[in-house]
């Protein structure tokens, strides 16, 4: 008798150097549905999607996997495949410098003896993309389009693989709500056509809107399955998360806020390849100590090109404006003069742009002021490893040693490190571009904790974010941004989201 399961994970056990990532998890997923898994960083869903996809060969765990009731051995991704196991990564795995439809049937040719057919590729590849709703030609390179249009690219390149269970590992961290929804849309789509998908994710309202099971996964163990119904709500599912109920997503504060001690003024700055596009237009603002000001508006709105053209001009061209700290106006042609002028920039990209993930947490927390712990230019390897250690306490890292690599650690542990690497510094002036992103509440819960504390000494923190409730959360202030312009300030008390998205509508009724 054929299972009602399509997907049946027993006893799955996982151990890696100093710590067992998955301990006897049990992971049941009907045909046909949609199964949120859900946990805090560092939990094991990743490590379980790998053993099941074949990424962790048989052999390097124990338990069993059973697809339609048949206990699989997977010996690599290859093998997953011709079950219809296909994962799409959090980083995409497409060639950016391949048009879609190469990108779409690589390892997959359409062939005759070993010849790739072009006009069959590109012909099934317009096929695969009506499905998904793209309208591209399947020639353009991947390069030329969003990330939202990629995601359902790789989703494509999995029909064209003919999924049965679809694993997405959180396939919307990097998308506005627009090219979120579409992606949601069409799980469900697929979900009519009988394809089974796994969704991971920390964004609990797309967990809520399209899970039909939830699977709750905690410190490597299942702690629950339940059914998504009109009774679950957000709240019920961080208690399963973290074990306990989070009765306020951010910490309360009292602010301590002092006099003006960063202004930008009249900030302008060019698109650097393309001659003549403004991207920043006339902006001002300014920031006290001990104050939290954030930056809202649309992905797209030039937030993080303005945060990186401050941040010693990492961004644009023909910049000009002034930037004044303590009342005196500062030159900041690099990234150098930045850090010594006590401003330090939090990237939205920790892993190709704010850690060295092949190297260890003791080696990236000192990076960008190394001449604090050197001696002559050579690094005191003693002075090195208490700065780590130090840092490791305060900020709670969770990680075996101070000697793990960064690129192993959970995304919420990541972030803890790019955050110790900037305080290292001692800024006076913090800039965080979506400090958050992709990281569950729990981790969400510490690092909002890590910033009161900072505003607390008297820093000054500029606090970027696409998630509204956050801005409304964290900040004192807010700044409304949109089309690279400053269109609304708002105070804590005029904040809502109603208030924000009015400022982005009006100004753009202005544009038209």
């Amino acid at each position: 008798m054929m299972s009602e399961y399509i997907l049946e994970m027993r006893n799955i056990t996982k151990l890696f150097p100093g710590v067992k990532a998955l301990d006897n998890v049990n992971l049941k997923v009907k045909k046909g549905e949609i199964h949120a898994l859900v946990g805090e960083n560092g939990a094991g869903k990743s490590t379980l999607m790998n053993v099941l996809s074949g990424i962790y060969p048989y052999g390097t765990y124990s338990g069993d996997i059973a697809i339609n009731g048949e206990v699989c051995k997977f010996r690599d991704v290859t093998d997953s495949e011709k079950k219809g196991i296909v994962i799409i990564h959090q980083e995409l795995a497409l060639i950016p410098y391949l048009s879609i439809g190469e990108n779409l049937f690589l390892r997959n040719e359409r062939s005759s003896h070993n010849i790739i057919s072009w006009n069959k590729t590109y012909r099934d590849a317009a096929a695969l993309l009506k499905k998904v709703n793209l309208s591209e030609n399947p020639e353009t390179l991947i390069k030329d389009i969003g990330v939202g249009k990629q995601q359902l690219v790789e989703i494509a390149k999995a029909l064209a693989k003919d999924v049965k269970i679809l694993i997405l590992d959180e396939p919307t961290s990097a998308l506005n709500d627009e090219d979120s929804d579409n992606l949601l849309n069409l799980l469900i789509e697929l979900q009519k056509e009988g394809i089974t998908s796994i969704l991971i994710s920390h964004k609990l309202n797309e967990v809520l809107k399209v899970s039909n099971n939830i699977t709750v996964i905690r410190d490597g163990k299942t702690i629950e399955t339940f059914e998504n119904d009109e009774n679950v709500s957000e709240d019920r599912i961080i208690k399963g998360m973290v074990g306990r109920e989070l009765t306020n997503r951010f910490p309360s504060r009292k602010p301590k806020i002092g006099e003006v001690n960063f202004e930008v003024k009249n900030w302008t700055v060019f698109h650097p390849l393309i001659e003549g596009r403004k991207i920043i237009k006339d902006v001002n603002f300014k920031v006290h100590k001990g104050e939290i000001v954030g930056i809202s508006g649309l992905m797209g709105s030039g937030r993080t090109e303005l945060a990186m053209s401050i941040f010693g001009r990492s961004y644009g061209k023909h910049i000009s404006g002034e930037i004044i700290k303590d009342g005196n106006k500062i030159t900041v042609h690099n990234v150098r003069q930045a850090i010594n002028h006590g401003i330090a920039y939090v990237t939205e990209d920790r892993k190709s742009a704010g850690l060295n993930l092949i190297d260890d947490i003791k080696s990236n927390i000192p990076l960008a002021k190394l001449m604090k712990i050197s001696k002559r230019n050579i690094v005191d390897e003693n002075k090195e490893i208490h700065v780590a250690e130090q840092y490791r306490k305060k900020l709670n890292i969770k990680s075996s040693s101070i000697l793990q690599k960064t690129g192993n650690l959970s995304g919420g542990n990541q972030q803890k490190v790019v955050l110790s690497k900037w305080i290292f510094t001692d800024p006076d002036i913090l800039i965080l571009d979506e400090p958050t992103r992709g990281i569950d509440v729990g981790a969400k819960y510490e690092i909002y904790k890590i910033i009161n504390d900072l505003a607390d000494e008297g820093k000054s923190i500029i606090f970027i974010s696409s998630e509204l409730p956050e801005i409304l959360g964290m900040c004192d202030r807010v700044y409304v941004f949109n089309e690279g312009r400053i269109v609304g300030e708002l105070s804590r008390e005029e904040a809502s989201q109603e208030s924000i998205m009015r400022c982005i509508m009006q100004s753009n009724r202005e544009v038209v």
